[in-house]
């Protein structure tokens, strides 16, 4: 759930006189070093890796030539991630994008899951419907009042009714939940935005120490700026997060461009200080999350390396 839904349960738990929770801050630069690390080791036994989030990616093993090699793969990549980052990880073996996402979610964790081409549209009959993609809470309100709940259900629906309610998007439906998926692999060409964030061990509004988190973030982020190739940014965004869980963004755009880690703090620090008085924070609450982030990236200026 999430985590300020989390926090309201705790809350009325609290005032009921039952143990109270606790909120362990997470570390989204720690997070991001792992992920890293670990598409890094996808890569020594991939040609392609197409990373979907922090902790999720495609990587093609195809040129294993079956799906026992394959396995044997997958194998060694789950030993190396838990040798050197000390995580397990889930794996799906499949024909495609569709069957190895939800299969790699069948067995956690540290699964091992294949899916033969032949076995595919059996494999994915008793699930529910939610597991296709594009069967969110609405999509899946409406396939259950037509009375098609789990994927087996859909497979026995006609191609031309789920057209006729959905449109193209139906016909999608109909492939993907008899097992057919033809998406490729694809490797991000650009990224779209660097940013780094982090939650305080106990909130606060101290000036010194907020300041001096986001001067610590800033050089993070301009340093994986460089390191990826860049050499100019567009837009600045700061992010907050209180004591009670909302939470707000604030931006910058520059013109000229930024490039340099004094100009992302400088920024940063403009946008921070508003939070710091009755501008933007008439009641003084206490922070509990920071976060700097820069967009709109260009490699002009960027130096090139030999």
């Amino acid at each position: 759930m999430p985590i300020s839904k989390a926090w309201q349960l705790a809350e009325a738990a609290k005032a009921a006189g039952k143990p109270e929770a606790v909120f362990i801050g997470g570390s989204f630069r720690e997070y991001a070093a792992v992920s890293r690390a670990v598409m890094a080791i996808l890569r020594e036994y991939s040609p392609m890796v197409e990373q979907t989030s922090v902790d999720e990616a495609y990587f093609d093993l195809s040129r294993a030539r079956s799906f026992e090699r394959a396995a044997v793969i997958a194998r060694n990549i789950q030993k190396e991630i838990q040798r050197t980052e000390k995580i397990t990880a889930s794996v799906g073996i499949s024909p495609n994008k569709l069957i190895s996402k939800i299969a790699a979610d069948f067995k956690k964790p540290n699964g091992l899951t294949i899916v033969f081409p032949e076995d595919a549209a059996v494999f994915l009959a008793p699930l529910s419907a939610n597991v296709l993609p594009g069967v969110g809470p609405k999509t899946e309100a409406v396939l259950a009042l037509q009375k098609l709940k789990t994927v087996a259900d859909i497979q026995h629906a006609s191609r031309e009714g789920l057209i006729d309610r959905f449109g193209k998007y139906g016909a999608a439906l109909h492939e993907y939940a008899h097992g057919r998926d033809e998406r490729p692999l694809e490797e991000p060409r650009e990224a779209k935005s660097i940013g780094a964030q982090e939650t305080f061990r106990y909130d606060t509004n101290d000036p010194s120490k907020l300041t001096a988190l986001l001067q610590t973030l800033s050089a993070g982020v301009y340093k994986e700026f460089v390191r990826d190739g860049f050499g100019a940014f567009r837009i600045v965004v700061l992010t907050i997060r209180f004591a009670d869980f909302k939470t707000l963004t604030r931006r910058a755009t520059l013109a000229p461009l930024g490039s340099t880690a004094e100009e992302i703090y400088g920024v940063g620090l403009r946008l921070l200080l508003p939070f710091l008085d009755a501008r933007e924070n008439p009641q003084k609450k206490l922070i509990r999350l920071l976060g700097i982030r820069i967009e709109g990236l260009s490699t002009a200026g960027a130096p090139h390396l030999f």
